[in-house]
């Protein structure tokens, strides 16, 4: 009796771990027993009847698929090589843990299948070039698509990412030489707009050295126009019937600018002015009537 006893407790001992189910934070579980569903298992410690019982374990954290590159013809009839990225995750609610294991066979890989046609789809309507400006479009018509698709399956599309939009090797080489001739033109243009900046400011600094050397011709002419004047008005003063007497002081003005050495000598009233070795030059007095 004693045995069977003991038999009986290490039965149920074994029953007992064999039944025991650990559930990370990031997973929920699905108890099914006999092929139903039983209960919804939240992290932590879980037991379930060994053979009769079985847990489905589901991780509800982020994850990422790759939709695979694939060769797109586009609008413009060209073969672009496209590829994208989806992260999506199960959400960790009952009803939702259930979908995606009661309403979809396999929800990752017919999420990599909708995210491809949706891509041929899309890119299909556009060129190559609206492909390439418009990738932020292409990826909200894509998130939106999935979303619209798998809103049934349990999970939350979080986000989609357009990896590459790459032509043929053809049109790569003449779209490079297209981005190369653009860069040398707009650096041209800088170019002749510097040289044109540089050209304007010598103009306008000879504009102003011109302007200056006329202004001091300008001052000089009518300093020397007042000296003029100032000469007549005097001449018409003091020598006013003495036009010789007045010529032989601007003679003797000269030959002081000159630095020559001037004797003058009385004879009679007739000066004598000496030029440096030279012979002495009169000054004729002018005669009186």
């Amino acid at each position: 009796m004693v045995n069977y006893l003991f038999l009986a407790g290490i039965a149920i001992l074994i029953i007992f771990f064999a039944g025991i189910r650990i559930v990370r934070p990031v997973q929920r579980g699905l108890i099914e027993r006999l092929g139903k569903y039983r209960r919804f298992a939240m992290p932590g410690f879980n037991w379930i009847i060994p053979i009769i019982d079985r847990m489905i374990k589901i991780n509800i954290t982020e994850r990422m698929v790759n939709a695979e590159p694939q060769e797109i013809i586009t609008k413009d009839k060209l073969n672009a090589r496209v590829d994208a990225q989806v992260y999506f995750k199960v959400k960790d609610n009952e009803i939702s843990v259930k979908d995606s294991q009661y309403r979809v066979y396999d929800y990752e890989n017919q999420i990599v299948s909708l995210a491809r046609t949706t891509l041929r789809n899309i890119i299909g309507t556009l060129s190559l070039n609206e492909a390439n400006s418009g990738r932020d479009k292409i990826n909200r018509e894509l998130m939106d698509t999935l979303m619209k698709e798998t809103k049934n399956w349990g999970i939350d599309v979080v986000r989609t990412e357009l990896k590459e939009i790459d032509p043929p090797k053809d049109v790569q080489e003449t779209m490079n030489k297209v981005v190369k001739a653009e860069n040398e033109k707009i650096a041209a243009v800088d170019y002749a707009t510097a040289r044109e900046t540089q050209a304007d400011g010598e103009r306008r600094a000879a504009i102003k050295t011109a302007e200056g050397h006329a202004r001091a011709v300008e001052i000089d002419a009518q300093a020397k126009a007042e000296a003029i004047k100032l000469v007549n008005e005097a001449a018409d003063r003091y020598f006013k019937g003495n036009a010789q007497l007045l010529k032989q002081y601007e003679v003797t003005e000269e030959s002081l600018k000159r630095n020559s050495k001037i004797i003058l000598t009385e004879k009679g009233i007739q000066p004598v002015i000496i030029l440096g070795d030279e012979k002495a030059v009169p000054i004729i007095k002018p005669q009186r009537k």
